[in-house]
């Protein structure tokens, strides 16, 4: 009978090291996948931030090409070759 006292609670004891090493794995794999899934989107967003500024380069060159059309077109010479451009004649 004391055989079985001692049985017992070390039974329990090993049942409680195996339930308390799953759930650390458990916790361990659910960090990991928290973690993995972080990096995933820090680097998509990283790239799409690249994305937004090659484009907004890109914008600013075309108001800098536009602006300077627009004083070109708003300048005599420019409405002077504009105004042959429409067919009138120097005189």
């Amino acid at each position: 009978m004391s055989n079985q006292k001692w049985l017992m609670p070390e039974e329990k004891a090993k049942r409680i090291a195996v339930g308390a090493i799953v759930a650390g794995v458990i916790v361990v794999v659910f960090l990991l996948a928290v973690i993995i899934s972080q990096v995933v989107e820090i680097y998509v967003a990283k790239k799409e931030q690249a994305r937004l500024e090659q484009e907004i380069d890109r914008y600013e060159q075309l108001i800098e090409e536009g602006n300077r059309d627009l004083e070109y077109f708003e300048s005599e010479l420019g409405m002077y070759h504009q105004a042959l451009e429409q067919g009138w004649k120097t005189p």
